[in-house]
């Protein structure tokens, strides 16, 4: 994948949701959670949720990526709904649906690849990839510790092979009472919190060549720097192939984060349509380096000066 030669570089979101036609229609067959009874969408362990049938107009959604400036706008498969950890029979039929319908979505999307990961299948990653994927989403709480960097590794060898990048998004809530932000706040902002430090301690000594991408600033795990340096876990080296994207956060969540971890390993994300792009108020140099810089680093690997 190649951004465009021409001399102004456009911005990249990498992080956007939108159901396409063949993915409605799988959620829509199902008779148990996940699935859609109309637009309205079942999941365990959160409330009913109806869905915006505009958020997933293929056409409107194309025109608000180009509105925003994005020459390049990343839709993942939502990883909430818990396809990637259904038995492997009630999986393929929504991935294979979502991969058709994300592959023919107009530009300027491109999408991650979804695999299940409750039977293991590298070649089935490889099928994806080699139909223009741009990498591989995982659920958080598939890798929050040793067991799930041991039982995803053939996936994660197929990126580190290729020189493509992981993006970790959270997974399904744990069922719980609570109001309709809960979700987002508590058990997704824990999960993405548990996965940079899995990360740390098993997925970086087993694929050191990985890039990786952690969803919604990664639950703010970089922060708690001083804590683990104070308990023995390095001295706050920063991982420079260790991305995190700014979905759900603003100005003071990226300054802290870039006070922590630097400039050049935060990418820009919406989370669209859940939420919408924010001004980060950290002046046109960082927002020319997440739009366009970074997100090229993470997905190339490949270190490029740009003329604005």
């Amino acid at each position: 994948m190649r951004f465009s030669k021409e001399r102004r570089v456009s911005g990249v979101d990498v992080h956007q949701h939108l159901w396409s036609a063949p993915l409605r229609a799988a959620l829509r067959a199902r008779t148990a959670a996940p699935r859609l009874d109309g637009w309205t969408l079942h999941l365990d362990g959160e409330p009913p949720y109806e869905v915006e049938p505009d958020d997933h107009d293929e056409a409107r959604r194309a025109a608000l990526a180009r509105a925003d400036g994005l020459e390049l706008a990343l839709v993942s498969l939502s990883s909430p709904l818990g396809v990637e950890l259904l038995p492997p029979d009630e999986a393929r039929p929504l991935l294979d649906a979502y991969h058709d319908g994300a592959s023919a979505l107009p530009e300027p999307f491109r999408a991650w690849a979804a695999a299940c990961v409750t039977e293991i299948d590298p070649d089935a990653l490889v099928k994806e990839l080699d139909r223009g994927f741009v990498g591989l989403q995982l659920p958080a709480n598939a890798l929050l510790d040793a067991t799930g960097y041991e039982r995803c590794a053939p996936l994660l060898a197929v990126l580190e092979e290729r020189g493509l990048p992981l993006f970790v998004h959270p997974g399904p809530a744990a069922a719980a009472e609570g109001p309709a932000w809960w979700a987002a706040v508590v058990p997704y902002v824990g999960q993405m919190h548990a996965a940079w430090y899995a990360f740390r301690a098993f997925g970086r000594p087993a694929f050191p060549r990985l890039r990786v991408c952690f969803a919604l600033m990664a639950g703010l795990a970089p922060l708690h720097g001083e804590r683990l340096a104070a308990r023995g876990g390095g001295r706050g080296e920063i991982d420079r192939n260790a991305f995190v994207e700014t979905s759900s956060y603003g100005p003071r969540a990226a300054d802290a984060i870039v006070r922590a971890l630097g400039v050049d390993v935060v990418v820009h994300g919406s989370d669209r349509p859940y939420a919408e792009p924010r001004e980060l108020g950290l002046g046109e140099a960082a927002r020319r380096a997440f739009r366009v810089a970074n997100p090229y680093r993470l997905l190339e690997g490949e270190e490029r000066t740009h003329v604005f």
